[in-house]
């Protein structure tokens, strides 16, 4: 089973999947594969979610993987949803934990004043930067993670990065036709304390605009505990059950 699994803007991909890609067993060949946007010091000259997909199909490539399982946390689901959409024959299945983008189109109003706020970030300096774009994330009265003790060197990337992907959510393009169309399995992992605004309400969209979708509620988790770090035993058995199903139809 060849996976490529896409990490969230924040956590590298090797750290963010650390303990999933061993709960998946040594018959799953699963490779975290880092976003575009951190392949130097600063985001890349005209970053778009297209670099990122032109990413990710070079690393299939490299592989020699003609098609492939695609699994995305967050900013990296916004990436693997826009596979799905523009590149559907070289996906064998689809896997979403809590996407951070899937389209401009057909948001409810809530859904639309639930990222305006994270337009409103601005240029707030790091440390309020950070705490409130968790914040944004998470149900109400749900504690954002406490910052790390020493930050490691690669945080410091982080804002400018989130701000880089935030535009390119702005101007890309994705039609729900293009993911009615896709006939593949899609799974989606939704934290049972994360904002239902943004995710709740996404996953209801998603829902209806898959052919083949399944939907597994984490109640305990939330966007920055998520199942791959936290359960990832439980998510692993999802994930081989839905890459068994794909590769039988």
């Amino acid at each position: 089973m060849r996976a490529l699994l896409l990490p969230g803007i924040v956590t590298p991909a090797e750290i963010a999947f650390e303990r999933l890609v061993p709960a998946l067993g040594q018959g799953a060949d699963a490779r975290p594969k880092e976003l575009e946007v951190y392949r130097g010091p600063e985001p890349p000259a005209g970053y778009s979610l297209g670099l990122e997909v032109d990413g990710v199909l070079r690393a299939a490539d490299e592989a020699g993987w003609e098609r492939f399982h695609l699994v995305g946390y967050s900013g990296g689901g916004a990436v693997a949803v826009s596979v799905a959409a523009s590149h559907p024959g070289r996906l064998a299945s689809l896997a979403l934990l809590e996407p951070a983008w899937s389209g401009n189109e057909g948001l409810t109003a809530t859904e639309r004043e639930a990222r305006a706020e994270f337009d409103r970030l601005g240029e707030l300096g790091f440390d309020e930067f950070m705490a409130t774009f968790a914040r944004l994330q998470l149900r109400a009265g749900v504690d954002p993670p406490p910052p790390p003790e020493t930050q490691p060197p690669w945080l410091a990337t982080r804002p400018a990065a989130i701000r880089a992907l935030t535009a390119a959510f702005r101007a890309g393009e994705l039609p729900p036709d293009a993911l009615r169309r896709f006939d593949r399995p899609v799974y989606h992992a939704l934290g049972g304390r994360s904002r239902p605004e943004l995710y709740g309400e996404q996953a209801e969209r998603l829902a209806r605009l898959f052919p083949d979708f399944t939907e597994e509620v984490f109640d305990e988790r939330h966007h920055f505990d998520p199942p791959h770090r936290v359960e990832p035993e439980r998510l692993a058995a999802s994930l081989l059950a839905l890459w068994g199903r794909a590769n039988r139809s």
